[in-house]
């Protein structure tokens, strides 16, 4: 293992060194200049071959803020996306709107020429999310969906043991979480602007853990539950600094909490449940079961982008039951799970390489966020259907 990581170091090295050496610069603008965006010009400030050329924001002077803020010069900014995109030669975007503005600009920065970096959820609806992967097969240009709990090495061990083959056929998966206490405000909580809530701003992450796991099988029925207890309560809810607790009870119209029982492709089961709050610790590790071996992922308080603890491999050894621990492996470098999402979505514009996190994939997350809501609303089990791209 240490030679490998010798060697990887050195392959990385080479990479960086040659990427430089090309000295071509890539020119950024990031579209909305809320909280997430944060993330995006704290990474981008970190690359030598990166320019941060334009902003957009709806909110007048938001973005000429937000870059004095960070230091960054020579920046052009519009009260749009469209005007950004139409007067400025952008190799990429960072989107980092409210959820239910994700569709439109990705949709136009594709049809413009422009490659995207997509913050998550990657929409509100399956139908977006059809428009949105129809535009970029269209342009031919690279759209990745930013779920940085992808780079994490805990999580990519997660995919190594169900690939090996050491759990045998998998039939089961139990996976979720969330916070006991922990209801964000801002755009997050109205159905106006953040579209679905807890399912879409955290559960979208666990579904991808086990998802990429096991390769992505389609989804093909789901019976979804989702409430609102929490967050329309002013007991429950917090201020901020524009609203009371009482204001934003009444703002709230999305879910805080939402369960389902999905079946997917490969007759395997999904049993899902995830909260922004709720009267217990947590709703239970993920645990993985197949016919050789089960594995249990030990929860997180907020989703932080790595598994809670060590992991547990459970087998027989000679006939035994045995129990096998995995230690918690730490990631290469202190730069950060986002700085990584970030670079590995550039390099893929450098070198003309796949999308780190590609739509033919979270397309499947969405649509089992989308069959949940529906679910919920009618009361009953429905088919997932996704339409041809």
């Amino acid at each position: 293992m240490a030679n490998g990581d010798k060697v990887l170091g050195q392959f990385t090295q080479s990479f960086e060194e040659e990427k430089k050496a090309s000295g071509r610069r890539l020119k950024v603008g990031i579209i909305g200049t809320g909280w997430i965006a944060e993330a995006h010009i704290e990474s981008y400030k970190q690359m030598d071959d990166v320019d941060i050329v334009a902003a957009a924001d709806l909110i007048p002077g938001k973005a000429e803020a937000f870059m004095k803020r960070y230091g960054v010069e020579g920046v052009h900014f519009y009260p749009s996306h469209k005007e950004m995109i139409d007067n400025e030669q952008l190799d990429a975007v960072s989107i980092c709107t409210y959820n239910t503005q994700h569709a439109v600009p990705t949709i136009y920065a594709l049809e413009h020429g422009v490659n995207v970096l997509l913050e998550k959820p990657f929409t509100v609806t399956l139908d977006e999310a059809v428009e949105v992967c129809r535009a970029e097969k269209k342009s031919g240009k690279i759209l990745s969906i930013g779920f940085q709990p992808r780079v994490d090495v805990n999580m990519q061990m997660i995919k190594k043991i169900v690939e090996s083959g050491e759990l045998g056929k998998i039939y089961y998966i139990q996976t979720g979480g969330g916070r006991r206490r922990g209801i964000p405000n801002s755009t997050f909580i109205e159905k106006s602007t953040g579209g679905i809530g807890a399912l879409g701003d955290i559960g979208c992450y666990s579904l991808d853990m086990v998802l990429n796991a096991i390769g992505y099988p389609k989804p093909l029925t789901v019976s979804g539950y989702k409430s609102d207890f929490f967050g329309t309560n002013p007991a429950t809810q917090h201020p901020d600094r524009f609203h009371t607790a009482e204001e934003n009870a009444r703002r709230f119209s999305v879910d805080d909490f939402a369960a389902a029982f999905v079946r997917l492709e490969g007759d395997i089961i999904l049993d899902f449940r995830i909260a922004w709050a709720m009267n217990i610790n947590t709703p239970g590790d993920t645990i993985i079961l197949g016919t050789k071996a089960g594995l249990r992922i030990p929860s997180t308080d907020c989703w932080n982008g790595t598994v809670g603890g060590e992991m547990t491999l459970y087998h027989d050894v000679a006939g035994v039951p045995t129990e096998e621990k995995i230690p918690i492996l730490k990631n290469p470098d202190d730069k950060g799970l986002f700085y990584h999402k970030v670079r590995s979505f550039l390099d893929a514009v450098l070198n003309d390489l796949p999308a780190p996190v590609p739509t033919s994939q979270i397309l499947y997350n969405q649509a089992i966020i989308d069959g949940i809501c529906r679910s919920a609303e009618c009361g009953h089990e429905l088919a997932i259907e996704i339409p041809e791209i």
